[in-house]
């Protein structure tokens, strides 16, 4: 499973791809397509034209990674498509691998505790 990380960068791509690409040809649009850098240790989300499918692709500083979900029933929620790209907090990334409604996640902003004198 990912875990990612609180600071990590997690893009979701708002126009539907081509599901036979693979981990190389989806790294390949993130750098064409959406002027990325897909060896940046960004999560890139990608959905298919049917809105129950989704590929996430990211570098994970060994080696080039794919994650694919289908789900079962029911579809996952998507923003408009629109072109371009819309950025995700690791919190609703994981609402949104999960089939939940990540709109309704909303990050929380942490402030650094100061001691007590």
């Amino acid at each position: 499973m990912i875990a990612p990380s609180p600071g990590l960068r997690v893009m979701i791509a708002l126009d539907p791809v081509d599901f036979r690409k693979g981990a190389a040809g989806l790294a390949a649009l993130v750098q064409t397509a959406l002027g990325e850098d897909a060896f940046s240790r960004t999560i890139y989300v990608f959905r298919a034209r049917r809105s129950d499918r989704l590929k996430l692709v990211f570098w994970d500083g060994t080696g080039l990674c794919l994650f694919a979900k289908t789900l079962d029933a029911g579809a996952f929620r998507w923003p408009r498509v629109q072109g371009g790209t819309m950025r995700l907090s690791a919190a609703q990334l994981a609402a949104l691998i999960e089939g939940l409604d990540w709109t309704r996640v909303q990050p929380v902003d942490a402030r650094t505790p100061r001691a007590m004198v």
